[in-house]
């Protein structure tokens, strides 16, 4: 259960850091509710996954996801570049992402 809970949080990672963008600086009200109802339900989950989970671990796997969603939604929705060191670097943030999860002993 504690790993379904982290991997909501880090959706919901994705969710407010991309949201930042939509707030334009926090000047949008729609988008800055939703950002922050992001943030603190996504902080909320993770406090509830490293009750069980190492710190070490579900911090590092929620940051993961989300750096990794983020770059990716910024890809996608945002026209961010793209290159070959870009997608390499990823890959190897998913890789350490699998790696804390096989290696945690949860």
């Amino acid at each position: 259960m504690a790993w379904t809970l982290l991997v909501i949080a880090g959706l919901l990672e994705v969710g407010w850091a991309i949201g930042l963008k939509y707030t334009e600086g926090f000047t949008r009200p729609v988008p800055t509710v939703l950002t922050i109802l992001s943030m603190v339900a996504s902080m909320g989950l993770l406090g509830l996954a490293a009750r069980t989970l190492p710190i070490g671990t579900a911090y590092g796997v929620w940051v993961g996801i989300g750096a990794v969603g983020a770059a990716i939604l910024g890809i996608v929705l945002f026209k961010e570049p793209v290159t070959l060191a870009r997608l390499l670097f990823l890959g190897m943030m998913i890789a350490a992402i699998i790696g804390l999860k096989a290696t945690s002993g949860s």
